[in-house]
């Protein structure tokens, strides 16, 4: 698969109270969630009330270290392309994170960045000392991009990949955006 690399930038932005509509919009897209349907079938997408963003964002917005919310912002023009998230998991010692790209904007290398910019978030301004994540070893794209930044394999749960990244590796790998900025 090939992918047409921008040179349009990210930043995270912390959703306000006007701003449920683009996570409205992730939930609802079949394109963006289809990696979700073996858990809302028949498409992945997840059924969301705009009368849930109140209590969604005082869930997980200012809510560090615990857990971590915000969509990924194309400098440029200001349009949001996606979200990334961490969620402390202390049975496992470990923060949880997520990461979606909005359909139409895949394979523009926003996955990379927005993935670099929640490592830098957690560990380089939280804190944290570890990030896991989990999906099928078939969602190629996402196992480049955790392992590209230093993410390694730690087992198989169920068909599910484990990839989990320490804060030492991270800063060792040099993918952080606050050294590839210098």
């Amino acid at each position: 698969m090939e992918h047409k690399h921008t040179a349009d930038r990210l930043r995270l932005y912390l959703p306000g109270p006007e701003d449920g509509w683009f996570y409205a919009r992730l939930l609802s897209d079949p394109a963006t969630m289809a990696y979700n349907a073996p858990w809302y079938p028949p498409d992945g997408c997840v059924p969301f009330s705009m009368t849930e963003w109140p209590a969604f964002r005082e869930k997980w917005i200012g809510r560090e270290p615990e857990r971590f919310y915000a969509y990924l912002q194309r400098e440029s023009d200001g349009a949001f392309v996606g979200n990334v998230n961490f969620h402390c998991n202390p049975a496992r010692d470990w923060w949880d994170m997520g990461i979606v790209i909005y359909a139409p904007e895949r394979g523009k290398g926003y996955g990379s960045q927005g993935l670099r910019l929640l490592c830098d978030r957690a560990f380089l301004t939280v804190g944290i000392a570890r990030l896991h994540n989990d999906f099928e070893p078939t969602r190629e794209a996402a196992c480049h991009i955790h392992k590209a930044i230093g993410f390694r394999e730690v087992g198989m749960e169920n068909g599910i990949l484990q990839l989990l990244l320490t804060k030492e590796d991270y800063i060792r790998s040099g993918a952080n955006t606050q050294e590839a900025d210098a």
